[in-house]
Protein backbone atom coordinates (compact mmCIF):
# COMPACT_ATOMS: atom_id res chain seq x y z
CA UNK A 1 0.00 0.00 0.00
CA UNK A 2 1.67 3.06 -0.96
CA UNK A 3 -0.33 6.54 0.22
CA UNK A 4 -1.44 8.90 -2.42
CA UNK A 5 -2.30 11.81 -0.47
CA UNK A 6 -3.61 12.02 3.63
CA UNK A 7 -6.13 14.37 5.47
CA UNK A 8 -3.77 15.90 7.79
CA UNK A 9 -6.25 17.77 9.20
CA UNK A 10 -8.57 14.68 10.02
CA UNK A 11 -6.61 13.55 13.22
CA UNK A 12 -6.28 17.34 14.20
CA UNK A 13 -9.84 18.44 13.81
CA UNK A 14 -11.81 15.29 14.98
CA UNK A 15 -11.67 12.15 17.07
CA UNK A 16 -12.19 8.79 15.44
CA UNK A 17 -14.98 6.64 16.15
CA UNK A 18 -14.82 3.94 13.28
CA UNK A 19 -13.16 3.43 10.01
CA UNK A 20 -14.02 2.16 6.45
CA UNK A 21 -12.26 1.35 3.27
CA UNK A 22 -14.08 1.57 0.27
CA UNK A 23 -13.09 2.02 -2.80
CA UNK A 24 -13.83 5.22 -5.38
CA UNK A 25 -15.38 5.70 -9.02
CA UNK A 26 -12.78 7.99 -10.96
CA UNK A 27 -12.33 9.12 -15.02
CA UNK A 28 -9.01 8.63 -16.47
CA UNK A 29 -7.99 12.09 -16.33
CA UNK A 30 -8.82 11.59 -12.35
CA UNK A 31 -6.36 8.38 -12.10
CA UNK A 32 -3.46 10.12 -14.35
CA UNK A 33 -3.72 13.08 -11.78
CA UNK A 34 -3.84 11.33 -8.90
CA UNK A 35 -0.41 9.72 -10.24
CA UNK A 36 1.19 13.38 -10.43
CA UNK A 37 0.21 14.36 -7.17
CA UNK A 38 -2.47 16.45 -7.96
CA UNK A 39 -4.75 16.25 -5.39
CA UNK A 40 -6.04 18.03 -2.50
CA UNK A 41 -8.13 16.54 0.30
CA UNK A 42 -8.51 19.32 3.19
CA UNK A 43 -11.90 20.01 2.16
CA UNK A 44 -13.25 16.60 1.26
CA UNK A 45 -16.21 15.46 3.51
CA UNK A 46 -18.64 11.82 2.68
CA UNK A 47 -22.76 12.32 2.47
CA UNK A 48 -24.82 9.44 2.06
CA UNK A 49 -27.10 10.46 -0.81
CA UNK A 50 -30.23 7.88 -1.70
CA UNK A 51 -28.42 4.81 0.18
CA UNK A 52 -25.32 5.12 -1.66
CA UNK A 53 -22.00 7.24 -0.76
CA UNK A 54 -20.58 10.34 -2.18
CA UNK A 55 -17.42 12.09 -1.66
CA UNK A 56 -18.22 15.52 -1.89
CA UNK A 57 -15.11 18.31 -2.22
CA UNK A 58 -12.08 16.40 -3.32
CA UNK A 59 -10.00 18.69 -5.98
CA UNK A 60 -8.54 16.82 -8.21
CA UNK A 61 -6.54 19.27 -10.73
CA UNK A 62 -6.37 18.33 -14.68
CA UNK A 63 -3.19 16.85 -15.84
CA UNK A 64 -0.99 19.20 -17.58
CA UNK A 65 -1.51 17.36 -21.36
CA UNK A 66 -5.77 18.41 -20.57
CA UNK A 67 -5.52 22.02 -19.67
CA UNK A 68 -7.73 23.36 -22.32
CA UNK A 69 -10.06 20.64 -21.72
CA UNK A 70 -13.53 21.58 -19.87
CA UNK A 71 -12.72 19.12 -16.88
CA UNK A 72 -14.88 19.58 -13.47
CA UNK A 73 -11.79 19.02 -10.88
CA UNK A 74 -14.91 19.44 -7.68
CA UNK A 75 -17.14 16.72 -9.10
CA UNK A 76 -18.74 14.29 -6.47
CA UNK A 77 -17.17 11.02 -6.44
CA UNK A 78 -18.78 7.68 -5.77
CA UNK A 79 -17.60 5.44 -3.01
CA UNK A 80 -17.66 1.78 -3.33
CA UNK A 81 -19.36 0.25 -0.06
CA UNK A 82 -21.29 -2.58 0.84
CA UNK A 83 -24.79 -2.08 1.60
CA UNK A 84 -23.97 -3.48 5.36
CA UNK A 85 -21.01 -0.65 5.43
CA UNK A 86 -23.86 1.76 4.26
CA UNK A 87 -26.22 1.32 6.87
CA UNK A 88 -23.48 1.39 9.12
CA UNK A 89 -22.50 4.40 7.82
CA UNK A 90 -25.88 5.84 8.00
CA UNK A 91 -26.27 5.21 11.72
CA UNK A 92 -22.99 6.73 12.84
CA UNK A 93 -23.72 10.10 11.10
CA UNK A 94 -27.13 10.08 12.21
CA UNK A 95 -26.06 10.09 15.88
CA UNK A 96 -25.24 13.48 17.29
CA UNK A 97 -22.09 15.07 16.32
CA UNK A 98 -20.97 13.20 13.91
CA UNK A 99 -19.73 13.26 10.57
CA UNK A 100 -18.18 10.98 7.98
CA UNK A 101 -14.70 12.45 6.24
CA UNK A 102 -11.83 11.06 4.20
CA UNK A 103 -8.59 10.29 5.56
CA UNK A 104 -5.87 8.73 3.24
CA UNK A 105 -6.35 7.70 -0.68
CA UNK A 106 -3.50 4.63 -1.34
CA UNK A 107 -3.06 1.82 -4.00
CA UNK A 108 -3.84 -1.27 -3.19
CA UNK A 109 -3.37 -4.32 -5.60
CA UNK A 110 -3.49 -1.26 -8.44
CA UNK A 111 -6.53 -0.18 -6.99
CA UNK A 112 -7.30 3.22 -5.18
CA UNK A 113 -8.92 2.99 -1.97
CA UNK A 114 -10.21 5.25 0.21
CA UNK A 115 -9.76 5.26 4.58
CA UNK A 116 -13.23 6.56 5.27
CA UNK A 117 -13.62 7.08 8.81
CA UNK A 118 -16.90 7.86 11.51
CA UNK A 119 -15.75 10.87 13.86
CA UNK A 120 -16.92 13.30 16.67
CA UNK A 121 -15.36 17.01 16.09
CA UNK A 122 -12.40 18.14 18.86
CA UNK A 123 -13.00 21.26 20.80
CA UNK A 124 -10.67 23.62 20.97
CA UNK A 125 -9.37 22.56 25.11
CA UNK A 126 -9.10 19.00 23.20
CA UNK A 127 -6.55 20.04 20.70
CA UNK A 128 -4.31 21.51 23.53
CA UNK A 129 -4.43 18.20 25.26
CA UNK A 130 -3.06 17.02 22.51
CA UNK A 131 -0.26 19.10 21.31
CA UNK A 132 0.38 19.20 25.10
CA UNK A 133 0.38 15.36 25.21
CA UNK A 134 2.85 15.73 21.98
CA UNK A 135 5.56 18.10 23.60
CA UNK A 136 5.51 16.12 26.35
CA UNK A 137 6.36 12.86 24.47
CA UNK A 138 8.78 14.95 22.33
CA UNK A 139 10.45 16.05 25.21
CA UNK A 140 10.70 12.62 27.06
CA UNK A 141 12.34 11.35 23.75
CA UNK A 142 14.81 14.25 23.68
CA UNK A 143 15.66 13.74 27.46
CA UNK A 144 16.24 9.86 27.37
CA UNK A 145 18.28 10.23 24.17
CA UNK A 146 20.54 12.52 25.65
CA UNK A 147 20.92 10.77 29.32
CA UNK A 148 21.95 7.36 27.14
CA UNK A 149 24.09 9.52 24.90
CA UNK A 150 26.24 10.27 27.98
CA UNK A 151 26.58 6.96 29.04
Amino acid sequence: MTAIVTNKNASRNFTFVKSFEAGIMLKGWEVKSLREGRVDVKDSYVRLIKEEAWLIGLKIDPPSSLKNENLDPTRSKKLLLNKKEIFQLDDSVKKKGLTCILKKMYWKNNLIKCDIVVGKGKKSYDRRQDIKERDWKRDQARTLKSSLKNK
